[in-house]
């Protein structure tokens, strides 16, 4: 059975991390140290197709759901806290809904359960363009991004999937055919009839636009327990932008 990849930091009550699309779960490890510090056994995980997790040919967010529980039973993780940023808030979304008895508390990161529309095109495309037949280092792979990629954080984020798949030769560790192929999966919307009655905590970046004042609704038809915090300065990315306020604001939830 392929469980996912994990880093596990500290002792204590356990607290599993999901990282965003093209992220992986080394992204949290700043934060991961926090946690522990403050009592929590953090399990930052990569999910399927992403970090150094296993590639598969299924890719959506029920399949993602499982294997997280499958994670959670190895580790015997009975009950857990669970934090899902962006595409991993899906993920947990999906989690919370169909195994609720598993979950102490749940944070979402700017993301709502609704439907988004595609907007990762730039990024995919630049990816392919990369040619690692060619590639000499991760400069030279920069210079190709920031042709379709002005921000240079975005740029540095992206450049973590690089890895020496042997001496001279750099590969990605994110699956990109199959997330290019089934990109679609990441947009979509928890289904309506899933709820969640357990305790409920949507960050939100104050500069994203992912959750508006008028989500909160169909938040709260589906999520009755939950409240809306945000995080100043900060847009989606929100855990990186502004980790003090991001950290306080979830720790006074835990």
């Amino acid at each position: 059975m392929e469980t996912l990849h994990s880093q596990i930091i500290g002792e204590g009550k356990p607290l599993v991390i999901l990282h965003g699309f093209m992220g992986m779960g080394d992204n949290w490890k700043t934060l991961a140290n926090q946690f522990a510090e403050d009592g929590f056994q953090v399990h930052l995980v990569d999910q399927r197709n992403h970090g150094r997790s296993f590639h598969s040919d299924k890719w959506n967010y029920q399949v993602m759901a499982e294997d997280v529980l499958k994670y959670c039973d190895a580790h015997n993780l009975n009950e857990i806290n669970l934090i899902g940023h962006s595409m991993g808030g899906k993920t947990a979304m999906e989690f919370a809904t169909t195994h609720p008895e598993r979950i102490s508390k749940l944070i979402v990161a700017d993301i709502g359960p609704k439907a988004y529309p595609q907007h990762h095109q730039d990024i995919l495309k630049a990816l392919s363009l990369l040619d690692f037949s060619a590639l000499k280092s991760r400069g030279e792979a920069d210079d190709v991004l920031s042709e379709y990629i002005k921000d240079t954080g975005i740029r540095q984020f992206l450049l973590k999937n690089l890895y020496w798949k042997e001496k001279g030769v750099l590969a990605l560790r994110v699956n990109l055919p199959v997330v290019s192929a089934k990109i679609e999966e990441v947009g979509k919307a928890l289904a309506d009839s899933k709820i969640f009655e357990g305790d409920t905590l949507f960050v939100r970046g104050a500069k994203s636009g992912y959750i508006e004042d008028a989500d909160e609704w169909g938040i709260k038809k589906q999520f009755p327990k939950s409240e809306i915090k945000t995080v100043s300065k900060a847009g989606h990315w929100l855990h990186a932008e502004n980790p003090t306020e991001f950290y306080q604001i979830v720790m006074n939830f835990l």
